[in-house]
């Protein structure tokens, strides 16, 4: 409740001191063929996304065996927060690509940013407490039980939901005093924060920095603790024998996937956008 009010209270900031109403969304292409085509892949991707993501969820809820289990508890946290993420963006951005005028109101655009920053946010907590699980398991055997109890994996959860909700409310902080005057053309497929810093009728510079520096602080301190939690395990495995050894780096190796496709876009995109 608390969190809808102040998203409120900054909406009503932005539109008191702004002109545009909406925003024009130019998206992948203006090339009509060529939009038909993003539109067939996109739609396939994002029903595969959103089908596999909530047939994980099923799987492991619909199990208690798996349920009990806090790397599947997390595992199946992680891809309802996927299918959150897919859901933000790819149904506006599908929509538009049959339609000529791709508008989105002012409104929608920032709830848009806001809900795409806390859904991102929370999910990097909740990586970080997947490696912990895993370090707990492979590190600490005898003593997982006891330190991976449910009441910890709620705990863990609830963190991970502040810190997202925390870090959007940062973001949205930032702009909420920027007036909108025009041009209202956004060179995007979706609403974000610098493509709407770029539309602000005043100097964004410290705001763009404030900005960065919000979304990199966060990047930087979770991959930090995942490079040191993994650094700890694997200097642990030093006294496990080959057989172990496989095993807990088989454990690990989707974990890793998944975080560096999350990261190594942030670390490529994030400093150009």
């Amino acid at each position: 409740m608390h969190v809808l009010v102040v998203l409120i209270f900054c909406l009503e900031i932005m539109q008191n001191q702004s002109f545009v109403t909406e925003f024009v969304l130019l998206g992948l292409s203006q090339n009509p063929n060529v939009q038909k085509i993003i539109f067939v892949i996109f739609l396939v991707v994002y029903l595969a996304t959103v089908s596999g993501n909530l047939l994980i969820v099923v799987t492991i809820l619909s199990s208690p065996a798996l349920l009990g289990s806090p790397m599947y508890f997390f595992l199946a946290f992680l891809s309802f927060l996927d299918v959150c993420i897919s859901s933000v963006i790819a149904p506006k951005m599908i929509f538009d690509l049959l339609h000529e005028k791709k508008t989105i109101s002012f409104a929608s655009c920032l709830t848009q940013v806001f809900v795409g920053h806390v859904f991102v946010g929370t999910e990097m907590i909740v990586l970080s407490a997947m490696v912990y699980d895993r370090y707990v398991s492979i590190c600490k055997p005898l003593h997982y039980s006891y330190i991976m109890n449910s009441r910890l994996c709620c705990i863990l959860i609830g963190v991970a939901w502040m810190v997202g909700i925390l870090h959007s409310i940062v973001q949205i902080a930032f702009i909420s005093q920027l007036p909108f005057c025009g041009p209202n053309v956004i060179d995007h497929f979706t609403c974000d924060l610098f493509p709407l810093l770029k539309l602000a009728c005043t100097d964004t510079y410290v705001v763009g920095l404030l900005v960065v520096t919000n979304s990199g602080f966060l990047c930087i301190l979770i991959f930090s603790m995942l490079l040191v939690s993994y650094g700890v395990i694997l200097f642990s495995l030093r006294s496990h024998c080959s057989e172990g050894q496989k095993k807990a780096l088989s454990t690990c190796g989707s974990h890793v996937d998944v975080v560096v496709m999350l990261f190594v876009p942030c670390a490529v995109f994030c400093p150009h956008a």
